[in-house]
């Protein structure tokens, strides 16, 4: 789809039945991410959510999913100790179901993506505004918004391709250095807040529904809004991304 040119439309997804319909209403890729535990567990944070949880919710997507490509989270603390415990960790999310892994951040994360990549593990890196480290960055904040800033990402993003990093979720940062990126990096650059230049585009399914705890981000869209029923919300979703209709940077976008 990324050498073809054709965008690729992602959406977070936690439990079977949900899978199911994110399937059938032809979803891309399913991202079981640790938001779970903003929309699931109803936490302030992502920090909170354990292996157990993600192997859990993991697991419970693959049986509900056929053709959609799964990827999971490694969520805080599954691969900061080391490469070994990265891989340890990742093994049971594939063995869960998963297809790929994604973890956060760049710089200290290249080698243990080499490590994963080397070993028959794909991953999906996920650059700009890394939830697990909310604390470090001083809350929600856009990142990338000068160019010194915006360098880092670069590099960041190029270290992690050059140890195989396979794709990128890329958040929060503006659409101009989402553009840039997509176009220089050589692997599909998914994003969230991050521009309609982007390879793809995903959105926590709770936001795209209406239904999160939270005043919603600039870049989240309610899909349900003159939509009957969940699945015509999805497939709304998929048809607004494959035609550039969603983001539109001059409301989504920063």
């Amino acid at each position: 789809m990324h050498a073809a040119g054709e965008k690729i439309a992602m959406l977070t997804c936690y439990d079977a039945s949900l899978a199911q319909v994110l399937d059938a209403a032809g979803v891309d890729s399913l991202l079981v991410g640790d938001s779970l535990g903003n929309v699931v567990q109803g936490r302030a944070d992502t920090l909170q959510v354990s292996m157990d949880d993600m192997v859990y919710h993991t697991a419970c997507v693959a049986r509900g999913n056929r053709t959609a490509w799964v990827i999971a989270d490694m969520p805080f603390g599954s691969y900061h100790e080391s490469a070994e415990m990265a891989l340890h960790n990742a093994v049971r999310l594939m063995q869960s179901g998963a297809q790929m892994v994604k973890l956060e951040g760049g710089g200290w994360t290249a080698p243990i993506v080499r490590f994963l990549v080397e070993r028959g593990i794909p991953v999906c890196a996920h650059l700009g505004f890394t939830p697990q480290s909310v604390h470090a960055l001083g809350g929600y904040r856009i990142q990338g918004r000068d160019e010194a800033a915006g360098r880092v990402l670069r590099q960041h993003a190029d270290e992690l391709v050059a140890a195989g990093a396979a794709c990128f979720v890329l958040e929060m940062v503006p659409a101009a250095l989402g553009r840039e990126l997509t176009r220089h990096l050589p692997v599909p650059v998914i994003g969230i807040g991050a521009g309609a230049g982007c390879s793809g585009q995903v959105l926590v399914l709770h936001d795209m529904l209406g239904v999160s705890q939270t005043e919603p981000a600039r870049f989240v869209q309610n899909f349900l809004t003159g939509n009957a029923d969940i699945p015509s919300a999805v497939r709304a979703y998929v048809a607004a991304v494959k035609d550039g209709r969603f983001p539109d940077d001059a409301r989504h976008s920063y």
